[in-house]
C-alpha cells in the first residue's frame, strides 16, 4: 500500500500559548513565553530561566480529573491535553466514560525526551530514599513510564492500534510525525496521534546546565535570551510543553469530510554515527545533509520547490553549522535560500516536544498564509549572513504569502535526524 497522509487536527501546550488559538495569536505577534525561574536560581543553576506553560485555565482539566489524572506527572498533562484538542480539533468526538467498544484503526505515538522525570525525582526517590515506599500510590508505575501519555490517551479515547512512546532526544517530536505516518502509508492504521511531549524539571534540565549549552547571560532579561541565528547568542533556553497531531490517510479523511490542514509528502530519519566530525552532542554533517536530501526525493520533489524551512536552530554555536547544511543540501544561498526561523526563539527549547510544536507552528503558517517574526536574530551571526541573505530570516510578521512546501527539521544528541516535508492541499 501507498496511501496518502495528511493533517486533520492540532493541539498544543507551548510556553508562549496553551490551545491552537492562542499558539497561533502568539507567534503572529512574535510573542516570547521565557520567563525568569525563582527555583532554578535557589537551585544556583547557571540558567535561571525557561518556557513553562500555564495550563490552569485548560478547558481539558475537567477530564484530566474524571480519568484521575489531576496528580499525574506534568509530561502526562501536557500530552492529554494536547492530545484531546487534536481529537476535537479533527472533528472526532471523545468516546463515553464507560463505553465499551475499541477503535482498533487508530492509535497513539507520543514520545519524551525525558519522560516523566519530574514525578521520578520530586516524588519516586525522596519516599523510596526515606523508606517510606508505602507512602507511594498503586498509579506510581504508570505515571512514571515513558509511554504514560499514550496509554493515558489511549484509556479516554478507547484506541486499539499500536499505542507506544519514542524517546530521541531533540529529534524525538519530529520522528513521533514519522512513525505515524509509516504506519498509516503502510496501511497498518486509518489514524494515529502523534507527537511529543516535555516537562519542566530541575532533574532533566540540570544535563543541560553542567554540559553549559544553556545561556546564562540572560537571566535578568529573559525575552531577550533565546536568539537563534544571533551573533550574541549564549546558548540554547530550556522549554517544556506538548504538541499533538492527528494524522490520516487521505481517503479517510475525505469520507467524512474532514477539514485537512497539510499533506505530509516526504520522509526521513537517518544517523550520523558520531563519526566524521558528529559526536554524542554534534551532528555528522553527511548524515544531516543526506536526511534532507532523502525527505525531499521522498516527497518527489525538486530542493528548488521548498518554499519555507522551519528550522531546528537552538540559539548555539550549531546554528552556522545548520544554515550551511541546508545550504548544502539544497544547493540554495544568498537570496536563492528559503525562508527560514525558528520557533525556539519565543519558546526556548521543548526537547521531546520542541519537533512537533515546530511541526505545528509551520502548518499554521502555511494554512493561514503568513510566516511568523523570528525575534531576537537582529544581530545575525556573521558566518550565517556570509551564506543566505539576511531578508530570508523574517524579524517581521510577513502576511499573504503563499507557501505550497515546506521542510521541517529535528536534530538530536546521539548524532540522530529526522526531517518531513509538508505540502499545502489546495
Amino acid at each position: 500500500m501507498n496511501k496518502r497522509v495528511v493533517i486533520t487536527g492540532m493541539g498544543v501546550v507551548a510556553p508562549n500559548g496553551v490551545g491552537k488559538k492562542n499558539f497561533l495569536n502568539a507567534i503572529k505577534k512574535g510573542k516570547s513565553g521565557i520567563k525568569f525561574i525563582p527555583e532554578l536560581k535557589e537551585l544556583n543553576f547557571g540558567c535561571q530561566i525557561g518556557g513553562i506553560p500555564d495550563i490552569d485555565n485548560s478547558a481539558y482539566n475537567n477530564l484530566l480529573n474524571k480519568y484521575s489524572l489531576s496528580s499525574t506527572s506534568s509530561t502526562i498533562k501536557y500530552a492529554v491535553i494536547a492530545g484531546l484538542e487534536a481529537w476535537k480539533d479533527a472533528g472526532y468526538t471523545i468516546p463515553d466514560y464507560d463505553s465499551k467498544d475499541v477503535d482498533y484503526n487508530k492509535g497513539i505515538i507520543i514520545g519524551s525526551g525525558a519522560g516523566s522525570i519530574c514525578f521520578i525525582g520530586s516524588r519516586i526517590v525522596p519516599l523510596v530514599n526515606k523508606g517510606l515506599s508505602k507512602k507511594l500510590r498503586s498509579t506510581t508505575a504508570e505515571y512514571a513510564m515513558h509511554s504514560g501519555s499514550s496509554a493515558a490517551l489511549s484509556g479516554i479515547l478507547a484506541l486499539g492500534n499500536q499505542i507506544t512512546a519514542n524517546s530521541s532526544a531533540c529529534a524525538t517530536g519530529t520522528e513521533a510525525i514519522i512513525m505515524g505516518y509509516d504506519r498509516i502509508k503502510s496501511g497498518k492504521a486509518k489514524a494515529m496521534l502523534v507527537g511529543g511531549t516535555e516537562v519542566y524539571s530541575p532533574y532533566s534540565w540540570i544535563g543541560y546546565d553542567v554540559l553549559r549549552v544553556l545561556t546564562r547571560k540572560y537571566n535578568d532579561n529573559p525575552l531577550k535570551a533565546s536568539r537563534p541565528m544571533s551573533a550574541s547568542a549564549n546558548g540554547f533556553v530550556p522549554g517544556a510543553g506538548a504538541g499533538v497531531l492527528i494524522i490520516e490517510d487521505l481517503e479517510t479523511a475525505l469520507k467524512r469530510n474532514a477539514r485537512i490542514y497539510a499533506e505530509i509528502t516526504g520522509t526521513h530519519i537517518n544517523s550520523g554515527g558520531q563519526r566524521n566530525n558528529g559526536s554524542m552532542t554534534a551532528p555528522n554533517p553527511d548524515g544531516v545533509q543526506r536526511c534532507i536530501k532523502q525527505a525531499i526525493k521522498s516527497a518527489g520533489i525538486k530542493p528548488q520547490k521548498i518554499d519555507y524551512i522551519s528550522g531546528h536552530l537552538t540559539s548555539t554555536m550549531a546554528d552556522p553549522i545548520e544554515i550551511k547544511n541546508w545550504t548544502k543540501a539544497l544547493k540554495r544561498e544568498k537570496s536563492d535560500f528559503p525562508y527560514i526561523n525558528s520557533l525556539k526563539s519565543m519558546t526556548g527549547h521543548c526537547i521531546g516536544a520542541a519537533g512537533t510544536i515546530e511541526t505545528i507552528s509551520a502548518v499554521l503558517e502555511m494554512y493561514h498564509n503568513f510566516i511568523y517574526p523570528c525575534i531576537n536574530c537582529e544581530d545575525l551571526h556573521p558566518e550565517i549572513a556570509k551564506i543566505i541573505d539576511k531578508n530570508r530570516i523574517p524579524q517581521k510578521i510577513i502576511n499573504n504569502i503563499d507557501l505550497n512546501y515546506v521542510a521541517k527539521a529535528s536534530f538530536g544528541f546521539g548524532d540522530v535526524n529526522s526531517c518531513l516535508i509538508l505540502k499545502k492541499i489546495s
